[in-house]
């Protein structure tokens, strides 16, 4: 596979001349700026082999890179071996960025290639100005692995469907309503959607366009008076044609946005140049005022309705059914030596398959045993699959597609006898994990001053882990979703009521162990204090915190009662969905500290 590889990679650099650039840039999204993609958007993938979901690749005439983050760094390396793409990892301070390496790499007067449609307006400009300090153009050509890659997987052509507003809490009539009210106050007369959770909610429609991401590829366009989607026709199926009309939405088919958007006849659009892709930012009618600013979508969507809530916690518990029968089979079947990363996987899968409303994974699931547990997104393959033992730590990291809510969860679980260091870094990633899950801060409060939390116990130790603590997640959506967040990384956005966000802090040691415990976060009303109104966080994952790695000892006596309480609160929540043995099963898991 190195060698394919180093082929495709000499493949490229030989139409450099006839396009006039020195270097090419190819990231890992799509023309919506998607963090998972279509296969016919992999290119990334297919240039480099690497298959995770961040990183960006650069070819020169004579040399390659891969930039990706923590999660990554270890897998990359893996997939990266042979090849002449070399590994950057990122955040690092010794780590050039794209623009520094460029920098350092060509000579003044070189042209650094990108296709327009995979990058967004606002990183074209930032990269533009960057290399213009080293006299470097930057050029947007048509995408040169359309002529490389013969078994190119088509675009995908699944027919869309209808979220019932049963789920979704607001029909689509309302939705737009809102988002029209929401224009004038910044005086625009239309705006342009190219984030496909966006059009998916603001629609109420879904998917199978992307793996595990119920979207549908497509653009959206909201005018004063009319509704533009942009669609390939092959996905309309006559239900959503008579449901588009009823609500007064247009159909166009999918290529024929950037003419519209060069004929558009209103005096001002709203645009989120971070979201939206350079080729159609710049199709945009020059006698159209564009107005820069965030999609009203994107916090819209981010604080739930009451029956999107209640959606949440139904699935929830549902979850929580299916995650309580795979751990007591788990327990039961290690011994026998039978199980692996992968069977677990798939069982766990079948056991969530059983549910009501289910309709599939939010994201592959990672099984990582041992050392594949420090790798932050591991996936297991048949040439990496190891057989579980009853010994050492099973981190365990997924989640499911509900119609009625998405659900993301980490348990880490002891299979067996376990070292000093393990219990020790189990214990404090669970110190942090309940001192953010316990936290209460005034209206206002962002995700970056929560995050220290978290981190804590371990930077105590002089440990850390890079990713972030907390991310939003969608409802039956994207699992990673915005606008808020708890990372290191400043964010402007505060934490509001009604947002759904994960609590998932880990620390990971290569070739020896990875842990992380990862719940599922309402945002809720805590009360008036001083100063003004405060919020806190209501724990909605349900299911139990492997208490084999705990040592007691390090624990206060309120974070001890905050596990009893959460481990009460499952077994009363859960415990009626089951039988006679699961519950025999589930009360000794959840039994006091």
């Amino acid at each position: 596979m190195s060698q394919t590889i180093n082929n495709r990679i000499q493949a490229l650099r030989a139409l450099f001349s006839q396009e006039g650039i020195q270097a090419f840039i190819i990231p890992s999204t799509d023309p919506h700026l998607s963090e998972y993609v279509a296969p016919h958007w992999k290119s990334r993938e297919w240039i480099s082999g690497f298959t995770g979901s961040a990183g960006t690749v650069v070819v020169t005439t004579t040399k390659a890179g891969l930039w990706t983050d923590s999660r990554y760094f270890l897998q990359a390396a893996q997939q990266l071996e042979g090849t002449e793409i070399e590994l950057y990892k990122e955040m690092l301070p010794e780590t050039p960025s794209i623009s520094t390496f460029l920098s350092m790499q060509l000579a003044p007067g070189d042209t650094v290639g990108i296709d327009g449609k995979m990058f967004s307006a606002e990183a074209v400009e930032d990269m533009r100005v960057k290399l213009q300090k080293h006299r470097i153009r930057l050029k947007s050509i048509s995408d040169p692995l359309e002529q490389l890659w013969t078994d190119r997987p088509p675009m995908p052509e699944d027919p869309a469907f209808i979220h019932e507003t049963k789920y979704a809490g607001k029909s689509s009539t309302e939705k737009i309503s809102i988002i029209r009210e929401e224009l004038k106050k910044c005086n625009a007369k239309a705006l342009f959607l190219s984030a496909l959770d966006e059009i998916a909610w603001t629609l109420n429609l879904r998917g199978s366009d992307v793996h595990c991401n119920p979207v549908v590829v497509s653009y959206l366009l909201i005018e004063e008076q009319h509704t533009h989607f942009f669609i390939q026709p092959q996905k309309i199926t006559p239900e959503v044609a008579n449901y588009l009309k009823e609500i007064g939405v247009s159909l166009h088919p999918y290529e024929e946005v950037e003419t519209y958007l060069n004929r558009i006849n209103v005096d001002s659009l709203l645009i989120n140049p971070a979201k939206t892709n350079y080729a159609m930012y710049s199709a945009v009618n020059p006698n159209c005022r564009i107005i820069h600013g965030a999609s009203p979508v994107t916090l819209l969507k981010a604080i739930r309705n009451e029956q999107e809530i209640a959606g949440i916690h139904a699935a929830m518990q549902r979850d929580g059914v299916a995650l309580v029968k795979f751990l007591k089979w788990l327990e039961e079947a290690v011994p026998t030596g039978k199980e692996t990363e992968i069977s677990v996987d798939k069982k766990l899968h079948n056991f969530r398959a059983e549910q009501n409303l289910y309709r599939g994974e939010s994201f592959d699931t990672i099984a990582g045993y041992k050392e594949h547990g420090a790798i932050v997104h591991y996936e297991a393959t048949p040439e990496t699959d190891v057989p579980l033992k009853p010994e050492g730590f099973l981190l365990l990291d997924s989640g499911a597609q509900y119609l009625d809510g998405t659900t993301d969860i980490t348990r880490t679980i002891a299979l067996g006898k376990l070292t000093e260091e393990e219990k020790t870094d189990y214990t404090l990633i669970l110190k942090g994990h309940i001192a953010l899950a316990m936290a209460k801060f005034p209206v206002g409060t962002r995700g970056a001053q929560l995050d220290v939390l978290a981190r804590m116990p371990i930077w105590q130790r002089g440990m850390n882990f890079l990713h972030g603590t907390g991310h939003g997640v969608g409802h039956f959506l994207n699992v990673h979703e915005g606008p808020q967040s708890i990372r290191m990384n400043e964010n402007p956005v505060p934490l509001q009521l009604g947002m759904l966000t994960s609590n998932e802090p880990g620390v990971y040691k290569a070739g020896s162990h990875g842990i992380r415990t990862e719940n599922l976060v309402l945002v809720v009303p805590a009360g008036e204090g001083m100063f003004g109104n405060y919020l806190q966080f209501e724990t909605v994952t349900l299911c139990p915190i492997c208490k084999k790695g705990i040592i007691k000892e390090l624990l206060t006596t309120e974070e001890i009662e905050w596990l009893n309480s959460y481990h009460q609160t499952v077994y009363e929540k859960l415990s009626p969905s089951l039988n006679k043995e699961e519950q025999a099963w589930l009360k000794e898991a959840t039994s006091k500290l």
